[in-house]
């Protein structure tokens, strides 16, 4: 029994397997048919002896002096010795180029699994930019709705601005018809009180004047008597008509300070036309505020839409080199060049 349990039957089999297929039987051939196993001196030694076998069944056997016989062995020996160390440099060199073929090996499948980190790297990138390359089109779609809003929102305070400054054009404007209806109104009373006032101390100073030349006429004619009584009762009627005049007046201006009470509610109503008036000019002030800070609020949100479409257009960019460089990278080629370096 051979080393490694090598049995000469196998050696055998192996040599006829060879000659079958039309094959030389040589120690590497039959090594190689024996899956790789046995020591190639012990695999050359069944095979010298197979040979020998094969030539002494076919009756070919010489007869060979001891000293001939002495010599093949030795000869047989130094090849064996030679191929030997053949066989081991051999060994060594394909050891050294298997370990070379080895280590490239592992270099390349390194690199194919760095390659397929990067990958799948790339797939999550790929991922998370189409990810984000969706957000930013869901921000910009929210972007864009609420600008649409913020402009309608804009376009009613417009419209609302609008109707107040014509709200407040019209109170200002009944504002000043009121004011030159009251001042016409308080003119117009003046000027009638002026009148009656002058009218009054005018019949006053006629009295006043008539009663001082009664007076005087009692004074100097006694004598007048009977005409002086007459005409004192013409005077004392006309003192009366007089008086009632004076009523008259007096009941004018009362009626007149009736109709000044009576404008007291169109005062109060003007009071409340000028705090109305005030009020919807601050309302009008905050409308336009409000319209002001829309405004700002439209130009970042603008200012935001375009920015997101901005990020979008990079977003694309690097999606499409993504794509571009998923598409040029070939696992198929990759696996085959690792194949070419195996072999």
């Amino acid at each position: 029994m051979a080393r490694g349990g090598l049995y000469k039957s196998d050696v055998q089999k192996a040599r006829a397997s060879l000659l079958a297929q039309g094959k030389r039987p040589s120690v590497d051939a039959v090594r190689v048919a024996l899956g790789n196993t046995g020591s190639k001196t012990t695999i050359h030694r069944y095979l010298k002896e197979l040979e020998d076998e094969d030539g002494a069944g076919t009756g070919a056997k010489v007869a060979i002096s001891d000293a001939l016989q002495d010599l093949v062995g030795r000869l047989a020996e130094r090849l064996h010795t030679e191929a030997d160390a053949q066989i081991t440099e051999a060994k060594t060199g394909f050891e050294a180029r298997l370990k070379e073929r080895t280590d490239a090996l592992d270099q390349q499948t390194r690199e194919n699994a760095a390659l397929s980190g990067q990958l799948q790297r790339t797939e999550v990138t790929l991922a998370g930019e189409r990810d984000a390359h969706a957000t930013t089109l869901a921000s910009l779609q929210d972007a864009r709705v609420a600008a649409s809003q913020l402009e309608e929102r804009v376009a009613g305070l417009i419209a609302r601005v609008a109707e107040q400054e014509a709200h407040a054009a019209s109170i200002e404007q009944k504002h000043e018809q009121a004011r030159e209806a009251l001042e016409h109104f308080r003119t117009a009373a003046k000027e009638q009180r002026d009148q009656e006032h002058r009218r009054h101390e005018h019949q006053v100073q006629g009295l006043q004047v008539e009663l001082r030349a009664a007076q005087e006429a009692v004074t100097g004619k006694n004598h007048e008597l009977v005409q002086l009584n007459g005409e004192a009762a013409r005077l004392t009627e006309q003192v009366g008509n007089l008086k009632k005049e004076l009523q008259a007046a007096v009941d004018v201006g009362r009626q007149r300070k009736d109709e000044l009470d009576a404008l007291t509610p169109v005062r109060d109503e003007l009071q409340v036309l000028r705090a109305r008036w005030s009020q919807d000019l601050q309302a009008l002030q905050d409308a336009r505020s409000a319209a002001a800070k829309l405004r700002d609020e439209l130009h970042l949100e603008r200012q935001a839409r375009a920015d997101a479409e901005k990020k979008t257009v990079a977003g694309n960019a690097r999606l499409t080199a993504l794509e571009a460089l998923f598409a040029k990278w070939d696992p198929a080629e990759s696996m085959a060049r690792l194949a070419g370096l195996g072999s």
